[in-house]
C-alpha cells in the first residue's frame, strides 16, 4: 500500500489554520501548496521569465495543504477526523485522497481492521475473518462506508447500545454509515431499525451488511435527511456524525422519542462537549451522561 495524499485547499486567508489543524494531525509530513506570492519568491533567484506558464497560471487566492499518511495508518478515520476539525473551526475547505485508489478503498480497511469485541454482549467481525466467540457476533464489510467499531465514536455508541437494548425496542439511526448502529442494535435484540444517510452509496452498503447479518427483514435504509425520512417515534435515536449536525438536528429528535426513549449522540471532540450537550439540553432533553475516550464524546440524553 502506498502513502496517502490528503489534500485540504481552503482560501489564502484560512491556510494558517489548515496547516496547524494538518499538523496536528499528520504522523507524516505536511507539504504546503501556496502560489500567492511566486514572483517574489522567483525574483530573489532567477528572471520572471523562468517561471513554467503551469506555475504561473496557479490559482493564487487558494492554498492546499497536503497532509500524507503512511503505509500504516488508517485514511479513512484520519478523513472523518480532519472533517470534524475543519468543520469547527469553520474552515471554507474541500478534501481530496489520492493514493489509495477509491475503487481499494474497501480491501484498504483489511489492512487495520480485525475482529474485536465491545461492551459485555457484542462481538465484531470483518466479513474476511472468523471468531470463536459466545457473544452476539456483528459481520461488517465496511467498503466505502465509515463505522466498524474501530473508531472511539462508533465504540463509544456500540457500548451504550450494548448496554441499553433489552429488547423489542424501535430504532432509528442518523447518519447510518456501514449500518454498524442499527445492525447491532438489531442483533442485540431490537424489534426493528431504521437508517437514514444522505449518501446513496452508504444506504447500499448498510442494506447489505443487514443482509449480511440476516437482519435486513427487520432493516430499513433510506436515503435523505431526518425531516423527511424518519416515521412515528423511536425508543432508541442514535446520530455517530459531527458536533455542528446534532447541534442542529436537535430539535428535531425530542418529537421522534418515545416516552422514555434514548438519544445517543456521538462524533462530537472533547473541545465542543459542552456546546453540544448545552443545545440538546435547549431542544427539551435531560442529558443523563457522558462518556469519554482518547478526545471524543459520546452523550446519552432522555
Amino acid at each position: 500500500m502506498n502513502w496517502t495524499d490528503i489534500k485540504i485547499t481552503v482560501p489564502k486567508a484560512e491556510a494558517e489554520t489548515a496547516e496547524a489543524i494538518a499538523t496536528g494531525i499528520s504522523g507524516g509530513g505536511i507539504y504546503i501548496e501556496d502560489y500567492s506570492d511566486l514572483e517574489q519568491q522567483v525574483e530573489a533567484i532567477a528572471h520572471i521569465d523562468l517561471i513554467e506558464q503551469e506555475l504561473i497560471e496557479k490559482d493564487r487566492s487558494i492554498v492546499a495543504v497536503h497532509l500524507y499518511l503512511s503505509p500504516d495508518e488508517n485514511p479513512a478515520e484520519v478523513v472523518e477526523l480532519l472533517k470534524e476539525r475543519l468543520q469547527k473551526a469553520e474552515l471554507h475547505s474541500t478534501l481530496e485522497i489520492s493514493g489509495v485508489a477509491e475503487e481499494d478503498w474497501a480491501n484498504g480497511w483489511k489492512a487495520f481492521y480485525h475482529a474485536m469485541t465491545l461492551g459485555n454482549r457484542l462481538a465484531i467481525c470483518p466479513s474476511w475473518e472468523t471468531i470463536d466467540t459466545d457473544r452476539v457476533v456483528l459481520k461488517l464489510d465496511p467498503g466505502m462506508a465509515f463505522g466498524t467499531g474501530t473508531h472511539e465514536t462508533t465504540s463509544l455508541c456500540l457500548e451504550a447500545l450494548d448496554e441499553f437494548v433489552q429488547g423489542g425496542e424501535r430504532m432509528l439511526d442518523i447518519g447510518t454509515g456501514s449500518g454498524v448502529l442499527a445492525i447491532g442494535a438489531l442483533l442485540l435484540g431490537a424489534a426493528s431499525a431504521e437508517g437514514v444517510d444522505i449518501d446513496e452509496m452508504c444506504v447500499r452498503t448498510a442494506a447489505e451488511n443487514a443482509a449480511l447479518n440476516g437482519v435486513d427483514s427487520r432493516f430499513i435504509a433510506k436515503a435523505g435527511n431526518l425531516s423527511d425520512k424518519a416515521s412515528g417515534t423511536y425508543n432508541i435515536i442514535t446520530a455517530n456524525i459531527v458536533a455542528n449536525a446534532i447541534i442542529s438536528l436537535s430539535p428535531a429528535v425530542k418529537p421522534l422519542l418515545a416516552e422514555g426513549g434514548l438519544f445517543i449522540a456521538s462524533g462530537i471532540i472533547d473541545e465542543r462537549e459542552q456546546e453540544v450537550a448545552a443545545a440538546i439540553e435547549a431542544a427539551g432533553l435531560k442529558v443523563q451522561e457522558i462518556r469519554r475516550k482518547n478526545g471524543w464524546v459520546c452523550i446519552l440524553a432522555r
